[in-house]
């Protein structure tokens, strides 16, 4: 299935004027993964950049259900949820949806048990590699030379941790990733993840001007260039079945690819990067680039 935008769904379900900074990536999104599930959704979010999105009660831009829980909790907030919904015959959509600081770090612990009793609800991680919400601070999340404001002088030293590999282990129903800078293959997953029984959790890469570094103007543009870079590759595993998709998959058969520097050069929160960092950052980049080539065949 390829959805253009002139194939998307007219109707809108993010009203316009919300609170997020300006050139937030995360309202694009957004916006496609409620045209993708529709309006008999509930969703469940933590304190993060999706409760400024949300708004104060009792005024918010959001057309759909969605019940704010602790930091910790949005998979046992959705477990809760789907049990409910299951108790009263109801028939919704429930998405969870964290950061990656309620992803990665405090919220693993229910999201792991969750996936492991195969709990039907699509988890979605909106990953903008820091505690944004709260003045960017380091996050598990955090790629290797980046700058935050608990590593304000010496860049981060460890790599991401691979949540995605996490996740996988633990065999959910679907699992993806996508980026706001592609609504086409976000909506295609969403749209296939809401008819898929079981835990869905799909990654969503998030370009954030305010704790990167880029003009406004150039989320969108970022975020492809993540992806044209290999530093975010778009697949989805089904049934056991791993695919590429969309941009990356293009780019595996064509043999292009955008060196690292380039997405790395867009960013001031990676200004402090020494020579042999920059070097470290491309050959994990390539590493993992060509273990996806070789699963996928290619």
């Amino acid at each position: 299935m390829s959805t253009t935008i002139l194939d998307l769904p007219e109707r809108e379900y993010i009203l316009p004027g919300t609170r997020t900074c300006a050139g937030c990536g995360l309202p694009i999104a957004y916006r496609y993964i409620l045209k993708a599930l529709g309006p008999r959704t509930i969703m469940t979010h933590p304190a993060c950049c999706l409760t400024i999105l949300h708004g104060i009660y009792p005024k918010t831009p959001i057309a759909i259900n969605a019940v704010n829980n602790t930091f910790a909790s949005t998979a046992a907030s959705a477990s809760g949820l789907v049990a409910g919904l299951k108790a009263t015959g109801q028939d919704f959509t429930v998405l969870a949806m964290a950061g990656d600081g309620g992803t990665f770090d405090m919220g693993i612990q229910a999201l792991s048990g969750a996936a492991e009793r195969e709990t039907n609800f699509i988890y979605v991680c909106y990953d903008n590699e820091a505690y944004m919400n709260t003045g960017a601070q380091r996050s598990s999340a955090t790629p290797t030379g980046a700058v935050t404001t608990t590593t304000p002088f010496i860049p981060k030293e460890q790599p991401k941790k691979d949540f995605i590999q996490i996740m996988e282990a633990h065999h959910p129903a679907y699992l993806a990733t996508t980026c706001s800078s592609y609504p086409g293959d976000l909506f295609n997953k969403f749209a296939k993840a809401r008819d898929i029984k079981g835990t869905r959790f799909i990654h969503l890469a998030v370009p954030c001007p305010t704790g990167w570094g880029f003009a406004t103007k150039d989320t969108v543009k970022v975020g492809r260039i993540a992806v044209e870079t290999g530093v975010v590759v778009l697949y989805e595993v089904e049934n056991g079945e791993f695919r590429l998709t969309g941009k990356s998959l293009s780019m595996a058969r064509s043999g292009r690819k955008r060196p690292a520097e380039e997405y790395l050069k867009l960013q001031s929160r990676f200004k402090k990067m020494t020579p042999e960092q920059m070097a470290d950052f491309q050959r994990q980049t390539d590493e993992r680039w060509e273990q996806l080539l070789k699963r996928a065949g290619l």
